[in-house]
């Protein structure tokens, strides 16, 4: 039984090391090696087995390999010495509430609003409570259960059914006949070699998983909500940037027309004029179609229809800053991202499923009772004469059926290969996300410093070359070519500043951030286990 006992992750683990195409086929040849003598224990004979089971009952042992979860060895993120080196507007925030790090109340008040709010966490808690339903429901099969009923019935009898034909030629015999009863039965599965037990196991871990998963939608939301409402500032700031610049190709406009009416400009530059104010016209439509769209995606988001919050978010306040980044390291990431612990907690239930498929191996004893009264009036019921008691010792084995267990079995390991490397996924594509958005915000930055510079020397090149037209030294071209270059340089570079803003979001989001969790492991999950 110790034998059987022996760690299916760690065996697994090391399979998934070794060339990737043989992970199922090692893991198979491993742990059937340690079934098959197991199985032809079970065949020798019942009264071995029925020892065994004794033995399994005052051990406590339970069949199948007993779980540990698996630590992935994972390096330091090799980008994580960048964001520390940031000079940020505002110190690191705590995880569990990174989006109050931008100082904005506003930004905060959102978040907050779509967290209590939002109709996808409303659904992903339905989720948690059905899945703990099902695990207590697994833990109630392993307790007795007791039940109570109650009967009253009145017939009147055929005179030519075989009971009523030969009853009938009795004296005294009366059609009309009436039945009381009353009474409880008990029953109660024991679970010797531990199947029961194994099968709850792997519920209250579902549970823990959905209960991981939920946290990780508050998670999605919190960062959702944060991304469109930095989106909404940046079209904001881009269509002021845009508005400036009309104002600014109108007043050019103006200058070339008077220009042009004292003989000093062409018709050609005119022209010219009007299509570069045009252009800068043309640009709002757009800007306004994706500022549209975000605040309806923040108001579904935060669980109303699509207009209720846009006067709030009417008037443009500017682009939030990013706030500094607290150091991060492998394991802290493995403690909160709620994705790695929702596929550790799959890999344990599909470690318990094993040792449930396993159980069939062996047989199952049931104790049932009945205590009862039956009487044909219902002053007489409750009385000794009747009074009818049972006990029944129960037995079922499916000592011939060892093939389909067989598959029963195969199938439950394979599935546990499945959702180990599903894990092992989850942690790649975890350390991924950190990586990439750890190099995103930092290049992000350096990208926004480059533009400012630029944006900074084409407004000196826009007003010079504006200075040196009126004066007739440069032609109308260069003008609008200073224009249109400071155009796109500064909404290049409200662009950017939102892009980081969105970044640092995004690192947030990458080291779970978001939800409260005071666990040392990624085996405990808060307010999870049954309650």
């Amino acid at each position: 039984m110790k034998e059987v006992r022996r760690h299916t992750g760690e065996r697994a683990d090391r399979a998934f090391r070794s060339d990737g195409t043989r992970t199922f086929a090692l893991l198979q040849a491993e742990v059937n090696g340690v079934l098959r003598p197991m199985k032809r224990q079970v065949r020798r004979s019942s009264a071995g087995a029925l020892a065994g089971g004794l033995l399994a009952a005052l051990s406590g042992c339970a069949v199948g390999p007993d779980y540990v979860a698996p630590a992935p060895d994972l390096a330091g993120f090799h980008s994580a010495d960048a964001p520390a080196s940031r000079e940020a507007a505002t110190p690191a925030p705590e995880l569990d509430s990174w989006w109050e790090g931008f100082n904005d109340p506003e930004l905060t008040g959102i978040v907050q609003r779509a967290l209590d709010q939002n109709l996808d966490l409303a659904a992903a808690m339905a989720r948690v409570e059905q899945a703990r339903a099902a695990a207590r429901g697994a833990g109630a099969q392993r307790l007795p259960s007791f039940d109570i009923s109650a009967q009253a019935s009145r017939q009147r009898q055929s005179l030519e059914s075989p009971t009523g034909a030969i009853a009938s030629n009795f004296p005294g015999y009366d059609r009309d006949q009436s039945l009381y009863g009353f009474g409880g039965a008990a029953s109660w599965e024991i679970d010797l070699f531990g199947g029961l037990a194994r099968a709850a196991d792997a519920a209250t871990a579902e549970a823990q998983a959905a209960e991981a998963t939920r946290m990780g939608t508050r998670i999605s939301v919190a960062a959702d909500a944060a991304d469109a409402y930095l989106r909404i500032r940046g079209d904001q700031a881009r269509i002021a940037i845009a508005a400036d610049q009309i104002v600014t190709n109108a007043r050019l406009l103006d200058l070339v027309l008077r220009r042009f009416k004292e003989g000093l400009a062409a018709d050609r530059e005119v022209a010219q004029t009007e299509a570069l104010l045009a252009g800068a016209r043309a640009s709002l439509p757009p800007l306004y179609i994706s500022l549209e769209a975000q605040l309806n995606r923040l108001d579904v988001l935060m669980g109303v229809q699509p207009g209720t919050y846009t006067q709030v978010l009417g008037g443009g306040v500017g682009i939030p800053a990013a706030p500094a980044l607290a150091s991060a390291a492998p394991t802290d990431m493995l403690r909160r991202r709620p994705d790695i612990i929702a596929a550790e907690r799959r890999l344990a239930a599909s470690n318990a499923r094993i040792g449930a498929a396993m159980s069939d191996y062996y047989p199952k004893f049931s104790l049932a009772g009945l205590i009862g009264f039956e009487s044909a009036g219902p002053q007489n019921l409750i009385r000794s004469e009747t009074f009818q008691p049972q006990g029944v010792l129960g037995l079922r084995w499916r000592l011939f059926d060892f093939g389909r267990i067989d598959a029963q079995v195969a199938a439950a390991k394979g599935a546990e290969v499945e959702v180990l490397a599903l894990y092992r996924l989850s942690v790649l594509r975890a350390a991924e996300d950190v990586e990439n958005a750890f190099t995103t915000l930092v290049q992000l930055e350096a990208y926004v410093g480059e533009l400012e510079r630029e944006a900074a020397a084409l407004e000196r090149v826009r007003d010079l070359s504006q200075t040196a037209y009126e004066a007739g030294v440069i032609p109308l071209t260069d003008v609008l070519d200073a224009n249109r270059r400071k155009l796109a340089a500064e909404d290049a570079l409200a662009r950017a500043r939102v892009d980081v803003s969105r970044a640092a979001v995004s690192a947030f989001r990458a080291l779970g951030g978001g939800w409260s969790s005071d666990t040392g492991t990624i085996l405990e999950i808060a307010d999870v286990h049954n309650q």
